[in-house]
């Protein structure tokens, strides 16, 4: 890349579950990358990116006019897109406008199962989604991430009484898990200067396999799990999320992994990681640590 190119990224603003772009911002500056921050809103948190050095750009991702003028002069860029609807209708300006400007290489986070068949809705349309990348033809590489610590730490903090109510089945349910800076991790690395090769477009991001048991004992705190009915975790997550398209999503992916069970051989921590993010994925039991400060 040629010098001070920035390198653009989307969901630079972060939000309450993963924060992937905010956290790719700051590993890009670290490495003394220039960085172009898309943001939807010019609020407090991108007078902080600001601050950090990044040059903010804002604007709608499904609007076309704005896509265009934030990847025009970049050739890399990371693209994530929050659990609403949308996705499609901003992968297809980003794409368009990626394949337009000559990108060489987009960064996008995917879901560990993307596929045409998958469990969810979402993950459906995470798989259409990688499929516009790849025939944009801007060197796309999908990060199929577990899910994250932080969906988690949001359903312990929100829950009443020091409950974790889930409709998971059993305590011994397992769940492929990763940090969300461990995937913002990888992302940065394969966007840095020079970034690494990477000879499989699907990278497949799991940093740490744990059953619900084992979950609740890492949060501690005399945390309890409780089997809620999917009904009533409906009921409960329409209220907390107040997005239709976020609890249909996770009112599947939750039924999944309760139809999987305890299958742990199911799913593995995955070497990407270490190989592309520079080093061993985090633990729920660091990630818990860093919270409580």
């Amino acid at each position: 890349m040629p010098e001070n190119e920035p390198v653009l990224v989307t969901g630079a603003a972060g939000g309450q579950q993963g924060s992937t772009g905010r956290h790719v911002v700051r590993l890009l500056l670290d490495r003394g990358q220039a960085v172009r921050a898309f943001v939807r809103t010019d609020d407090g948190r991108a007078a902080e990116l600001r601050d950090m050095g990044a040059e903010v750009v804002v604007g709608d991702l499904r609007e076309i006019t704005d896509v265009i003028a934030a990847v025009r002069g970049v050739r890399r860029a990371f693209f994530t897109y929050p659990v609403t609807d949308g996705l499609l209708e901003a992968t297809g300006a980003f794409a368009a406008a990626a394949r337009r400007e000559g990108l060489e290489r987009v960064v996008e986070v995917s879901q560990l199962a993307a596929a045409p068949d998958a469990g969810t809705p979402r993950m459906r349309q995470h798989w259409v989604a990688e499929e516009v990348f790849d025939r944009a033809e801007v060197g796309a590489v999908h990060l199929r991430a577990g899910v994250f610590f932080e969906n988690l730490d949001f359903l312990v903090r929100a829950g009443a009484d020091r409950e974790l109510a889930m409709p998971l089945g059993s305590l011994d349910t397992v769940l492929p898990l990763i940090a969300g800076e461990d995937v913002a991790r990888v992302g940065a690395g394969l966007l840095a200067d020079p970034a690494p090769p990477c000879p499989d477009p699907v990278v497949l991001l799991t940093g740490q396999v744990l059953s619900v048991g084992e979950i609740v004992e890492t949060f501690g705190g005399g945390l309890k799990y409780v089997d809620v009915s999917p009904q009533e975790w409906r009921e409960r997550a329409r209220t907390l999320y107040g997005d239709a398209h976020a609890v249909a999503h996770l009112d599947k992916l939750w039924e999944l992994f309760r139809q999987i069970g305890s299958h742990h051989e199911l799913y593995e921590v995955t070497p990407s990681i270490e190989r592309f993010g520079g080093r061993e994925p985090g633990t729920l039991a660091e990630f818990v640590r860093r919270r409580r400060g």
